[in-house]
């Protein structure tokens, strides 16, 4: 999916942008080491800058002084994140995301070990920077009401991968010592899954609930189909435990207690997002657009919005909307 800071080409009929001074970051969760050269230099500064906001508003002000507000060509590996978050606010910073292949290409060609060291890889980025700007993308801020409903559906994405992470966790646990759940319902990580092991966490607790409550809980989860509830009802009766070996029996329990309550959390938080995902692109003024389209929905118009975002002139034709490798909304 395209990030927040969304990619704008640098246009091939403006004049180069006379920069004051170039500047490289290798990027850390700690701090974060950087190279400066000045145009018309060939000397290379080298230092440290630690990842919290004053740290950087501080250094940040410190190059401003320098080059009394002159704009400043900054190299990242990366194009979204705290850093590129934090630096984007600064007008005077115009940033260019390096992908992380065409320096990992570099160092193999340039360092005959290969390995990865930050000031290496801060002068390699300033040598794509300085030499081959053209071939490289200059982020250029989206409007707040598109970035507010890319970065919803990015967080939301997240929520879901852990959902999945978690619901995978349960099931391994629950073939352990209750394999019938996933057989008699699928997904294990459904509400009413969830709320099923959480009144009753094991085969034998379930075995002792009377049918008239079995039928009064699965009705009362969205279970309508009087069928499947006295099938459902019937294999509960007919089950018999997979290990009766109270030491693993226990211990399974509680951690499926635990992953219930993680997994009904992130349950809660999705719908969450889904909710402030609908309310944010109902009042975006191009989401007509995106809603319009055939099969788009309520669901998938807004990721589509988030993914082409208000700057759609970017795109010089439709081979360049396709989104990167391995990204999805």
């Amino acid at each position: 999916m395209l990030g927040g800071n969304q990619e704008k080409l640098m246009s091939q009929n403006q004049p180069e942008i006379q920069y004051a001074a170039f500047v490289s970051i290798d990027w850390a969760d700690q701090k974060h080491v950087w190279s400066l050269q000045e145009a018309n230099s060939s000397t290379r500064e080298h230092g440290e800058v630690g990842h919290m906001p004053e740290a950087i508003e501080a250094w940040i002000a410190q190059m401003s002084q320098r080059f009394v507000g002159r704009q400043i060509a900054v190299a990242v590996e990366q194009s979204r994140g705290a850093l590129v978050f934090m630096l984007s606010k600064y007008e005077q910073l115009h940033i260019f995301p390096v992908p992380p292949a065409m320096t990992a290409n570099l160092r193999k060609a340039f360092y005959s070990s290969g390995a990865k060291t930050d000031p290496a890889d801060t002068d390699l980025l300033q040598d794509v920077l300085q030499m081959h700007r053209e071939k490289l993308r200059r982020l250029s801020p989206d409007t707040e009401a598109t970035r507010l409903i890319q970065n919803l559906v990015e967080e939301r994405r997240k929520l879901v991968d852990e959902k999945t992470a978690q619901s995978n966790r349960l099931e391994a646990h629950l073939k352990i010592y209750f394999p019938q759940i996933p057989q008699w319902f699928g997904d294990v990580d459904s509400p009413l899954v969830c709320a099923l092991l959480v009144r009753w966490s094991a085969l034998e607790a379930l075995q002792k609930a009377r049918p008239d409550t079995l039928r009064s809980f699965f009705r009362k989860h969205q279970c309508r189909k009087e069928e499947l509830i006295e099938s459902r009802i019937k294999a509960i009766g007919e089950a018999m435990p997979a290990l009766k070996d109270r030491a693993v029996v226990e211990a399974q329990l509680a951690v499926v207690k635990v992953l219930v309550q993680v997994i009904q959390v992130l349950h809660q938080g999705i719908e969450d997002f889904n909710r402030q995902i609908q309310e944010a692109a109902a009042a975006h003024p191009d989401f007509f657009i995106f809603e319009s389209l055939p099969g788009a929905g309520a669901v998938m118009a807004p990721r589509l919005l988030a993914a082409f975002g208000s700057q759609r002139e970017r795109y010089r034709n439709a081979a360049e909307c396709k989104p990167h490798r391995g990204s999805r909304p």
